[in-house]
């Protein structure tokens, strides 16, 4: 029996159990399928389209309704200065700019929903469901591989949600590898009220760095994003699971982009150094690749600590 990531909970309260309101999924066509939580949407999850032809989730908001993803697409109007890159960053997406050698991460290879695995899980506080990809390549032939991906919605108490991740990444027709670059990884594209070059919000990680100077290319439990909203600190954490093969860099912006890379090893930590060769990750043929993230989407009052630490441990998921 291949190893899962299971998702730890650690409870507000020790050894109190919390429920949580109930969390549901909702077809709105083909392509759409909505995250509700208490009957309100928090997220939609797209299986990709023309302009984006890779599955991924926009219109993320907290449980209180603060919008925390950029709009996807962004209105040119209002996102006048923050409406680069609409279709690489949706929302919150898993995208690869060299697997196989093909670029997923700009849109050149199709990632393509095969089809939803089994039923969907729903439940007072929890809610998961499964896909399968299929990682194409630009000019056709043989895909690089397959993708299942379980991706789970918990309810972190009043503070917020949890989105996470479970992927596992298969080809039984040949090796294939992760390359070596920035845009490889989970990332956030958030709203521009998170962001420090738009608004009030701004970077910080595990490690005490602070914006993009402190967090881009240093290797973290989690970066975060926020900033003060109507009274509320509102905002967004990406951490990688701890059973990933590697820790992961951080590619973090402060126009609002956050993106957990455990590839990048020269990318993020000798890009200059000629001397210093790309990594590869090299997946061998019917072997499974596993691959672990969460997204923390927080809202709290603003004089109220956010305990990080709580929200790792809720989050984050364990190999087993």
């Amino acid at each position: 029996m291949r190893a899962r990531f299971l998702p730890l909970v650690v409870l507000a309260v020790a050894n109190a159990a919390f429920a949580g309101p109930p969390v549901r999924f909702e077809h709105a066509g083909d392509a759409l399928l909505r995250v509700l939580v208490d009957g309100k949407a928090v997220a939609v999850y797209h299986t990709g389209d023309r302009d984006i032809p890779r599955p991924h989730f926009r219109d993320v908001f907290t449980l209180n309704g603060e919008r925390v993803t950029r709009p996807c697409p962004p209105d040119p109007v209002t996102y006048k200065g923050n409406d680069d890159h609409a279709t690489f960053h949706p929302g919150v997406w898993l995208a690869f700019g060299d697997l196989g050698g093909e670029d997923f991460w700009r849109n050149k290879a199709p990632v393509r929903h095969v089809r939803f695995e089994g039923d969907f899980t729903e439940g007072d506080g929890f809610g998961s469901f499964t896909v399968v990809n299929r990682y194409g390549r630009a000019g056709g032939g043989t895909p690089v591989c397959t993708e299942t991906c379980t991706w789970s919605v918990r309810v972190a108490e009043e503070e917020g949600w949890i989105l996470s991740c479970d992927s596992v990444f298969r080809s039984d027709d040949a090796d294939f590898v992760f390359g070596d670059q920035e845009e490889m990884g989970l990332g956030i594209r958030l709203d521009s009220p998170l962001a420090k070059k738009f608004g009030p919000g701004r970077l910080s990680n595990s490690a005490g760095g602070a914006d993009e100077r402190g967090t881009w290319g240093k290797q973290a439990a989690w970066c975060r994003a926020a900033g003060v909203i109507w009274g509320r600190t509102v905002g967004a954490a990406v951490i990688p699971a701890p059973g990933n093969f590697r820790p992961s860099w951080f590619h973090s912006r402060d126009y609002g982009l956050i993106v957990a890379n455990p590839f990048a090893r020269k990318a993020m930590t000798a890009p200059d150094d000629d001397s210093a060769a790309p990594d590869k990750t090299v997946v061998r043929k019917g072997e499974d690749f596993r691959l672990g993230f969460g997204v923390f989407v927080f809202s709290v009052p603003k004089d109220a600590p956010l305990n990080m630490d709580r929200a790792v441990d809720i989050c984050l998921t364990q190999a087993k």
